[in-house]
């Protein structure tokens, strides 16, 4: 069993500073940066503990944004991604300014409002080698380029990948008026497939009803 260190003690919960917002361990909190020209930093709080002064400090896990990661951040990071890290540190819980989401990649792609406080996480980030758990994923496109899903991608029929407008010669207000779409591949293999089907016109042995007016 853990052992509470002398004077201090866990609290099951902590409320916001001039707020009516209750924070638990397991939830994601926007914590106040000490450079107040950049914007919040993200964590998970893993424990709430209490001072024999009773100063509330709080055990977090950081997040981390891909500018703040080694390599830095790429075309397929979108706006709201954050990496779930191995760094823990202990903060004063008067730096949490506010509450907030960071949802699975799959439920993130599944909102139909994305609001301020929603974010997502699809990679573990290990701080110390800029190593990433999955190491790799799912790459679409010519590109071959992992999802962001902030770009609108277009869905090939044929072969069911997705594609960006850009990367097939399209802009994206085309994008957005499409009923359907072939890629240049499956749009070959349509071409071919029509060249070497039979004639589609009546032969001399065939005989063929007149189509009927409606009136």
């Amino acid at each position: 069993m853990a052992k509470t260190r002398p004077g201090k003690r866990d609290l099951d919960s902590y409320t916001i500073k001039g707020t009516n917002k209750v924070v638990r361990a397991g939830d994601c909190v926007l914590m106040r940066p000490s450079d107040t020209d950049k914007p919040s930093y993200v964590a998970r709080v893993e424990k709430i503990e209490a001072d024999n002064r009773n100063n509330v400090k709080v055990r977090v896990r950081w997040y981390y944004r891909p500018e703040e990661s080694i390599g830095g951040r790429r075309q397929f990071h979108g706006a709201k991604e954050l990496f779930l890290s191995d760094h823990y540190d202990v903060q004063s819980a008067h730096t949490i300014e506010g509450k907030c989401t960071v949802h699975s990649f799959k439920n993130y792609t599944k909102l139909e409002n994305v609001g301020a406080e929603d974010y997502y996480c699809r990679f573990e980030y290990k701080a110390a080698t800029g190593g990433f758990t999955p190491d790799r994923v799912a790459v679409y496109c010519k590109c071959e380029m992992p999802y962001n899903p902030d770009d609108l991608m277009v869905q090939c029929e044929g072969c069911k990948d997705w594609y960006h407008p850009v990367c097939v010669e399209m802009t994206i207000e085309a994008a957005k008026k499409l009923d359907h779409f072939l890629c240049s591949d499956c749009s070959d293999d349509e071409a071919k497939r029509s060249q070497n089907a039979f004639p589609t016109s009546p032969t001399a042995d065939t005989k063929v009803e007149p189509k009927r007016r409606k009136r």
